[in-house]
Protein backbone atom coordinates (compact mmCIF):
# COMPACT_ATOMS: atom_id res chain seq x y z
CA UNK A 1 0.00 0.00 0.00
CA UNK A 2 3.10 2.30 0.85
CA UNK A 3 4.16 1.68 -2.25
CA UNK A 4 1.33 2.55 -4.58
CA UNK A 5 1.45 5.84 -2.52
CA UNK A 6 4.44 6.98 -3.15
CA UNK A 7 3.75 5.99 -7.23
CA UNK A 8 0.89 7.74 -7.49
CA UNK A 9 2.98 10.94 -5.79
CA UNK A 10 5.63 10.48 -8.31
CA UNK A 11 2.77 10.23 -11.14
CA UNK A 12 1.31 13.14 -9.89
CA UNK A 13 4.46 15.24 -9.83
CA UNK A 14 5.89 14.04 -12.96
CA UNK A 15 4.34 16.24 -15.41
CA UNK A 16 4.91 19.38 -13.64
CA UNK A 17 9.02 18.48 -13.17
CA UNK A 18 10.66 19.11 -16.61
CA UNK A 19 8.83 22.70 -15.87
CA UNK A 20 10.98 23.08 -12.73
CA UNK A 21 13.88 21.92 -14.39
CA UNK A 22 13.73 24.63 -17.14
CA UNK A 23 12.08 27.57 -14.49
CA UNK A 24 14.63 29.47 -14.22
CA UNK A 25 16.26 29.73 -17.74
CA UNK A 26 12.48 30.29 -18.96
CA UNK A 27 12.68 33.14 -16.09
CA UNK A 28 15.90 34.48 -17.67
CA UNK A 29 15.00 34.31 -21.22
CA UNK A 30 11.66 36.23 -20.64
CA UNK A 31 13.16 38.93 -19.01
CA UNK A 32 15.69 39.57 -20.94
CA UNK A 33 14.82 38.55 -24.37
CA UNK A 34 10.87 38.18 -24.78
CA UNK A 35 10.06 41.43 -22.43
CA UNK A 36 12.47 43.52 -24.04
CA UNK A 37 10.98 42.16 -27.75
CA UNK A 38 7.73 42.66 -26.92
CA UNK A 39 8.69 46.02 -24.86
CA UNK A 40 10.03 47.14 -28.46
CA UNK A 41 7.48 46.35 -30.83
CA UNK A 42 4.91 48.25 -28.57
CA UNK A 43 7.26 51.48 -28.50
CA UNK A 44 7.52 51.68 -32.00
CA UNK A 45 3.98 52.74 -32.65
CA UNK A 46 4.22 55.24 -29.84
CA UNK A 47 6.40 58.61 -29.73
CA UNK A 48 8.08 57.19 -26.14
CA UNK A 49 10.79 59.17 -25.48
CA UNK A 50 13.43 58.86 -22.24
CA UNK A 51 11.77 60.23 -19.19
CA UNK A 52 7.80 60.52 -20.95
CA UNK A 53 6.03 57.75 -21.41
CA UNK A 54 4.75 59.08 -24.78
CA UNK A 55 1.37 58.17 -26.56
CA UNK A 56 -0.04 55.94 -29.50
CA UNK A 57 0.82 57.42 -32.68
CA UNK A 58 0.19 54.38 -34.95
CA UNK A 59 2.86 54.17 -38.16
CA UNK A 60 4.12 57.46 -37.99
CA UNK A 61 7.35 56.27 -37.10
CA UNK A 62 8.07 54.19 -39.79
CA UNK A 63 6.33 56.61 -42.35
CA UNK A 64 9.14 58.99 -40.76
CA UNK A 65 11.98 56.50 -41.57
CA UNK A 66 11.03 56.44 -45.56
CA UNK A 67 11.84 60.44 -45.40
CA UNK A 68 14.95 60.10 -42.85
CA UNK A 69 17.77 60.52 -44.94
CA UNK A 70 19.91 59.20 -42.11
CA UNK A 71 18.30 55.84 -42.11
CA UNK A 72 18.15 55.36 -45.87
CA UNK A 73 22.53 56.38 -45.32
CA UNK A 74 22.31 53.82 -42.61
CA UNK A 75 20.76 51.28 -44.34
CA UNK A 76 23.10 51.48 -47.23
CA UNK A 77 25.98 51.39 -45.04
CA UNK A 78 24.65 48.10 -43.53
CA UNK A 79 23.77 46.65 -46.67
CA UNK A 80 27.46 47.12 -48.02
CA UNK A 81 28.49 45.51 -44.90
CA UNK A 82 26.68 42.48 -45.59
CA UNK A 83 27.55 42.31 -49.25
CA UNK A 84 31.22 42.52 -48.62
CA UNK A 85 32.17 40.72 -45.50
CA UNK A 86 29.61 37.76 -45.94
CA UNK A 87 31.66 36.44 -48.75
CA UNK A 88 34.38 37.06 -47.15
CA UNK A 89 33.45 35.05 -44.19
CA UNK A 90 32.35 32.31 -46.19
CA UNK A 91 35.34 31.38 -48.54
CA UNK A 92 38.60 32.81 -46.50
CA UNK A 93 37.64 30.42 -43.19
CA UNK A 94 37.46 27.68 -45.36
CA UNK A 95 40.55 28.16 -47.27
CA UNK A 96 42.48 28.85 -43.74
CA UNK A 97 40.86 25.67 -42.55
CA UNK A 98 42.15 23.74 -45.40
CA UNK A 99 45.54 25.37 -44.41
CA UNK A 100 45.85 24.47 -41.23
CA UNK A 101 44.13 20.75 -41.13
CA UNK A 102 47.53 19.31 -42.32
CA UNK A 103 49.11 17.98 -39.89
CA UNK A 104 52.82 19.11 -40.33
CA UNK A 105 54.85 20.51 -37.34
CA UNK A 106 54.33 24.01 -35.72
CA UNK A 107 50.87 23.74 -37.34
CA UNK A 108 48.92 23.70 -33.62
CA UNK A 109 50.97 27.45 -33.00
CA UNK A 110 49.10 28.58 -36.67
CA UNK A 111 45.84 27.05 -34.97
CA UNK A 112 45.75 29.20 -32.13
CA UNK A 113 47.41 32.54 -33.59
CA UNK A 114 44.42 32.61 -36.19
CA UNK A 115 41.72 32.06 -33.44
CA UNK A 116 43.44 34.44 -31.06
CA UNK A 117 41.74 37.72 -32.60
CA UNK A 118 38.33 35.76 -31.86
CA UNK A 119 38.87 35.58 -28.19
CA UNK A 120 40.49 38.80 -28.47
CA UNK A 121 38.03 42.06 -26.49
CA UNK A 122 36.56 43.84 -29.84
CA UNK A 123 37.75 47.27 -27.64
CA UNK A 124 40.68 46.47 -27.77
CA UNK A 125 40.99 44.98 -31.46
CA UNK A 126 39.23 48.34 -32.37
CA UNK A 127 41.54 50.68 -30.70
CA UNK A 128 45.02 48.83 -31.64
CA UNK A 129 43.17 49.20 -35.30
CA UNK A 130 43.21 52.57 -34.92
CA UNK A 131 46.58 53.10 -33.41
CA UNK A 132 47.54 51.62 -36.53
CA UNK A 133 45.49 52.87 -38.99
CA UNK A 134 45.71 56.48 -37.76
CA UNK A 135 47.08 59.14 -40.04
CA UNK A 136 50.29 59.13 -37.75
CA UNK A 137 49.95 55.61 -37.03
CA UNK A 138 52.04 52.48 -37.84
CA UNK A 139 50.77 51.74 -41.49
CA UNK A 140 50.84 55.63 -42.38
CA UNK A 141 54.24 55.96 -40.82
CA UNK A 142 55.15 53.14 -42.47
CA UNK A 143 54.35 54.37 -46.09
CA UNK A 144 55.64 57.84 -45.19
CA UNK A 145 59.47 56.01 -44.78
CA UNK A 146 59.01 54.43 -48.24
CA UNK A 147 58.42 57.96 -50.07
CA UNK A 148 54.50 57.08 -50.22
CA UNK A 149 51.63 59.53 -49.00
CA UNK A 150 49.61 59.18 -46.16
CA UNK A 151 46.34 57.10 -46.56
CA UNK A 152 42.90 58.88 -44.77
CA UNK A 153 42.17 55.17 -43.62
CA UNK A 154 40.13 56.95 -41.33
CA UNK A 155 39.50 60.21 -42.72
CA UNK A 156 37.55 59.32 -45.68
CA UNK A 157 34.22 58.07 -45.95
CA UNK A 158 34.94 54.82 -47.84
CA UNK A 159 38.16 53.98 -46.78
CA UNK A 160 37.07 53.94 -43.24
CA UNK A 161 34.22 52.08 -43.93
CA UNK A 162 36.09 49.27 -45.81
CA UNK A 163 38.75 49.48 -42.84
CA UNK A 164 35.94 48.74 -40.33
CA UNK A 165 35.11 45.42 -42.81
CA UNK A 166 38.31 44.56 -42.73
CA UNK A 167 38.52 44.50 -38.76
CA UNK A 168 35.10 42.56 -38.89
CA UNK A 169 36.58 39.75 -41.53
CA UNK A 170 39.82 39.46 -39.55
CA UNK A 171 38.15 39.10 -36.49
CA UNK A 172 35.86 36.77 -37.53
CA UNK A 173 38.61 34.28 -39.24
CA UNK A 174 39.44 32.26 -36.64
CA UNK A 175 35.66 31.49 -35.28
CA UNK A 176 34.57 30.27 -38.65
CA UNK A 177 37.52 28.35 -39.18
CA UNK A 178 36.97 26.29 -36.14
CA UNK A 179 33.25 25.28 -37.68
CA UNK A 180 34.61 24.68 -41.26
CA UNK A 181 37.70 22.49 -39.63
CA UNK A 182 35.04 20.40 -37.74
CA UNK A 183 33.17 19.93 -40.79
CA UNK A 184 35.87 18.60 -43.11
CA UNK A 185 36.78 15.93 -40.21
CA UNK A 186 33.56 14.58 -41.36
CA UNK A 187 34.82 14.37 -45.19
CA UNK A 188 35.95 10.94 -45.76
CA UNK A 189 39.78 10.72 -46.91
CA UNK A 190 38.56 8.46 -49.97
CA UNK A 191 36.88 10.43 -51.94
CA UNK A 192 39.97 12.79 -52.21
CA UNK A 193 42.07 10.20 -53.24
CA UNK A 194 39.25 8.60 -55.37
CA UNK A 195 39.79 12.14 -57.46
CA UNK A 196 43.56 12.02 -57.43
CA UNK A 197 43.30 8.79 -59.53
CA UNK A 198 41.17 9.93 -61.54
CA UNK A 199 43.31 12.89 -62.33
CA UNK A 200 41.85 15.52 -60.25
CA UNK A 201 44.39 18.60 -59.22
CA UNK A 202 43.56 20.35 -55.78
CA UNK A 203 41.47 22.92 -57.47
CA UNK A 204 39.52 20.35 -58.81
CA UNK A 205 39.46 18.34 -55.94
CA UNK A 206 38.47 21.54 -53.69
CA UNK A 207 35.26 22.79 -56.49
CA UNK A 208 33.90 18.60 -56.40
CA UNK A 209 34.57 17.22 -53.42
CA UNK A 210 35.51 19.64 -50.71
CA UNK A 211 32.47 22.10 -51.40
CA UNK A 212 29.61 19.78 -51.89
CA UNK A 213 30.93 17.95 -48.61
CA UNK A 214 30.82 21.01 -46.73
CA UNK A 215 28.04 22.69 -48.20
CA UNK A 216 25.81 22.94 -45.22
CA UNK A 217 28.17 24.29 -42.84
CA UNK A 218 28.85 26.82 -45.57
CA UNK A 219 25.23 27.73 -45.55
CA UNK A 220 25.53 28.12 -41.51
CA UNK A 221 28.40 30.47 -41.72
CA UNK A 222 26.51 32.50 -44.17
CA UNK A 223 23.95 32.74 -42.16
CA UNK A 224 25.61 33.31 -39.03
CA UNK A 225 27.89 35.77 -40.89
CA UNK A 226 25.24 37.91 -42.67
CA UNK A 227 23.15 38.62 -39.12
CA UNK A 228 26.27 39.60 -37.62
CA UNK A 229 27.40 41.53 -40.30
CA UNK A 230 24.03 43.14 -40.67
CA UNK A 231 24.14 44.25 -37.24
CA UNK A 232 27.60 45.85 -36.79
CA UNK A 233 28.26 48.07 -34.41
CA UNK A 234 31.46 48.08 -32.31
CA UNK A 235 33.76 48.13 -35.12
CA UNK A 236 32.53 51.01 -37.04
CA UNK A 237 31.69 53.22 -33.48
CA UNK A 238 34.97 52.42 -32.43
CA UNK A 239 36.50 53.70 -36.10
CA UNK A 240 34.45 56.35 -37.22
CA UNK A 241 33.72 57.67 -33.47
CA UNK A 242 29.55 57.86 -32.13
CA UNK A 243 28.66 60.23 -34.98
CA UNK A 244 29.59 57.83 -37.74
CA UNK A 245 32.63 59.02 -39.59
CA UNK A 246 32.83 62.66 -41.56
CA UNK A 247 29.44 63.80 -41.47
CA UNK A 248 27.90 61.15 -40.48
CA UNK A 249 28.44 58.85 -43.85
CA UNK A 250 29.15 56.09 -42.33
CA UNK A 251 26.63 55.53 -39.61
CA UNK A 252 25.36 51.84 -39.54
CA UNK A 253 21.61 50.70 -38.77
CA UNK A 254 22.78 49.85 -35.00
CA UNK A 255 24.73 52.76 -34.29
CA UNK A 256 21.87 55.35 -35.61
CA UNK A 257 19.15 53.18 -33.17
CA UNK A 258 21.61 53.94 -30.23
CA UNK A 259 22.23 57.14 -31.03
CA UNK A 260 18.49 57.86 -31.32
CA UNK A 261 17.43 56.15 -28.70
CA UNK A 262 19.56 57.39 -25.49
CA UNK A 263 20.18 60.58 -23.32
CA UNK A 264 17.84 62.06 -21.63
CA UNK A 265 16.18 63.05 -24.53
CA UNK A 266 16.22 59.95 -26.45
CA UNK A 267 13.24 59.36 -29.26
CA UNK A 268 12.88 55.67 -27.48
CA UNK A 269 9.66 55.11 -30.02
CA UNK A 270 11.70 56.14 -33.20
CA UNK A 271 14.52 53.88 -31.81
CA UNK A 272 12.03 51.51 -31.72
CA UNK A 273 10.79 51.31 -34.98
CA UNK A 274 14.45 51.15 -36.46
CA UNK A 275 15.00 47.92 -34.51
CA UNK A 276 12.32 46.36 -35.95
CA UNK A 277 13.16 47.41 -39.59
CA UNK A 278 16.64 46.01 -38.13
CA UNK A 279 14.81 42.29 -37.00
CA UNK A 280 12.94 42.33 -39.84
CA UNK A 281 15.58 42.61 -42.31
CA UNK A 282 17.84 40.35 -40.28
CA UNK A 283 15.19 37.60 -40.65
CA UNK A 284 14.56 38.25 -44.03
CA UNK A 285 18.87 37.41 -44.79
CA UNK A 286 18.37 33.98 -42.93
CA UNK A 287 15.22 33.20 -44.71
CA UNK A 288 16.92 33.85 -47.99
CA UNK A 289 20.09 32.08 -46.96
CA UNK A 290 17.89 29.07 -46.54
CA UNK A 291 15.93 29.18 -49.59
CA UNK A 292 18.71 29.28 -51.68
CA UNK A 293 20.38 26.36 -49.71
CA UNK A 294 17.29 24.57 -50.77
CA UNK A 295 16.91 25.46 -54.13
CA UNK A 296 20.58 24.47 -54.46
CA UNK A 297 19.80 21.25 -53.25
CA UNK A 298 16.86 21.05 -55.50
Amino acid sequence: MANLTVRIRVRRHLPTSPWLFAAPGLLVAGAFVLYPFLSTLVNAFTDRRTLIPGRFVGLANFRELLHDDTFWTALRNSTLYVAVVVPALVVLPLLLALLVQKNIPGIAFFRSAFYTPVVASIVVVGLIWVWMLDDRGLINSLLGTVGLGKVGFLSDQWLLLLSAMAVTVWKGLGYYMIIYLAALANVPRELHEAAAVDGAGAVRRFRTVTVPAVRSTMVLVAALSSVAAFKVFSEVYLMAGPNGGPAGEDTTLVMLVQRTGTGLTGRVGYASALSVVVFVVTVALMLLVMRADRREES
